[in-house]
């Protein structure tokens, strides 16, 4: 079992199957958020279906492009024969 688990995720052979399971939890992510009602909701964006989904996608990516731009010019990130 977990032999398998780890063949999903770390063969190339599975790429096509990781990338559609991906869209389709992504898409799953949306619809829930469609179907929760909204009628405690404090602020304009909280009405917005799917709003929460999208600002966590949008979070993350910046939080990747921030700590790599973090870890190229502050030094963070060093050559990979450095330690030669």
């Amino acid at each position: 079992m977990i032999r398998s688990i780890v063949d999903f995720f770390g063969n190339e052979a599975y790429a096509t199957r990781r990338r559609r399971l991906f869209y389709l939890v992504l898409v799953l992510v949306v619809v829930a958020d469609v179907l929760v009602l909204r009628e405690h909701a404090e602020y304009l964006w909280e009405r917005v279906p799917g709003w929460s989904a999208v600002y966590g996608f949008l979070s993350c990516v910046l939080l990747i492009f921030v700590s790599k731009f973090l870890g190229h010019q502050g030094g963070l990130m060093r050559r990979e024969d450095y330690y030669d």
